[in-house]
C-alpha cells in the first residue's frame, strides 16, 4: 500500500498547511545528494560522522553540516555510544520515500512507464 492509499481522506483540497509545510520541509532535505546518501546509509544502520564521510564521500565538516540540518528538520536522531555520536533515520517513513523517488528516478532514467 502507498502511502497515498492511506491519506485519501483529505479531500481535493489536500492535507492541512501543517503537513504541506512538513512534507517542504522533508523535500528541501531531499534536493540534496549528499544529504540523500546520508540519509540512505542511516536507513540501513546507525553510523558515526567518520562512517558516513567514508560512505558518501565528501569532506568531514560538509557531513557534519548536512547532519545538523538533517537532524534540526527531525529526518535523524542520534545517540552517545562512549566518545562517538552515531546517527540513525528517525522512523521506517524514510527509507520509504528514498525507495519511491529512486524507483521513480530509475523508470525515468530507463524510460520505463511509472506504475499505478
Amino acid at each position: 500500500m502507498y502511502a497515498h492509499e492511506e491519506n485519501q481522506g483529505w479531500g481535493a483540497g489536500g492535507p492541512p498547511s501543517a503537513i504541506v509545510d512538513a512534507a517542504s520541509t522533508l523535500l528541501r532535505m531531499l534536493s540534496d545528494p549528499t544529504r540523500m546518501r546520508i540519509l540512505w546509509t542511516l536507513s540501513v544502520r546507525e553510523s558515526d560522522v567518520t562512517e558516513l564521510t567514508e560512505q558518501v564521500g565528501g569532506a568531514r565538516p560538509a557531513v557534519s553540516q548536512h547532519l545538523a540540518k538533517l537532524k534540526l528538520a527531525g529526518l535523524v536522531q542520534s545517540r552517545k555510544s562512549g566518545r562517538r555520536s552515531l546517527y540513525s533515520v528517525r522512523g521506517v517513513h524514510v527509507r520509504t520515500l528514498l525507495i519511491e523517488v529512486f524507483s521513480a528516478a530509475d523508470h525515468q532514467i530507463a524510460g520505463l512507464p511509472d506504475h499505478e
